[in-house]
Parts: structure tokens; C-alpha cells; sequence
């Protein structure tokens, strides 16, 4: 199958900010503040969304690495809204561009890479 087609998808999530959603639940620090790795989890989920019904029955894709940058804490309360553009295709390797914001305010971004796997075949290699 041809992924060039993809290049330019976008796609949009938002979160409100809970207690589970804080550095202090996940443990990578000690404030009730949007956590990075939950930052990152909401990036991916992001992307993953952008391209997943796009992809062929039966395929979907993986996270094969991140490259983001937190830049502001968000309280508890806070609307976030994560925003995901495809901007590179090579072959099964996909490229985008991700950024969080609170408001107007850029609160992570980044680049996140996916590649595109057939799951069943990925599956039976565990």
C-alpha cells in the first residue's frame, strides 16, 4: 500500500487535566502539574488517531520515538488541546509535528515518529 496520500493529515485532541494526569501520580516529579509523560501519551494517542482508520483493515501504528519539549505546567483544571500534523512520509515511517497548548499558549511540542505494522503479524513475534 502507497502512504504518501497521508502526508498534510492533522488531527486535534483535548484533555481536562486530572489528578491522574499529574507528575505526582506518574511519579516523574512531585507537583500536581500536567506530568510530561502524560503530555507525551496524549501527543501519541494524538497521532495515532490522525492516521489509524487511513492505514488498511488490520494495520495500525507504533511509536518509535519522540523528540518534545515541555515548556509550561498546567494545573489540574486545565483544558489542554493537542494538535498533530503528518509531515513526513517515508514509506511505513511517518513524521509529525505535535503541539500541546493551554488557551494560545504553547505548553509541548515536538516531533513524534510512528511506523506503520500490521498488528497481527507484529503480535506473533511475543
Amino acid at each position: 500500500m502507497e502512504y504518501d496520500m497521508l502526508k498534510d493529515l492533522s488531527h486535534s485532541t483535548m484533555l481536562t487535566v486530572e489528578h491522574k494526569d499529574t507528575a505526582a501520580v506518574y511519579g516523574s516529579g512531585s507537583l500536581e502539574v500536567f506530568a510530561t509523560p502524560a503530555m507525551i501519551a496524549m501527543m501519541e494517542k494524538t497521532c495515532l488517531e490522525c492516521v489509524n482508520d487511513k492505514i488498511g483493515k488490520g494495520n495500525t501504528t507504533v511509536g518509535i520515538s519522540v523528540n518534545i519539549k515541555h515548556l509550561k505546567a498546567s494545573p489540574i483544571g486545565a483544558t489542554i488541546r493537542c494538535e498533530a500534523k503528518l509531515i513526513e512520509v517515508d514509506r511505513r515511517r511517518l513524521v509529525f509535528e505535535v503541539k500541546c497548548l493551554e488557551g494560545e499558549t504553547v505548553v509541548g511540542e515536538g516531533l513524534h515518529e510512528r511506523f506503520i505494522v500490521d498488528s497481527q503479524k507484529f503480535m506473533s513475534k511475543f
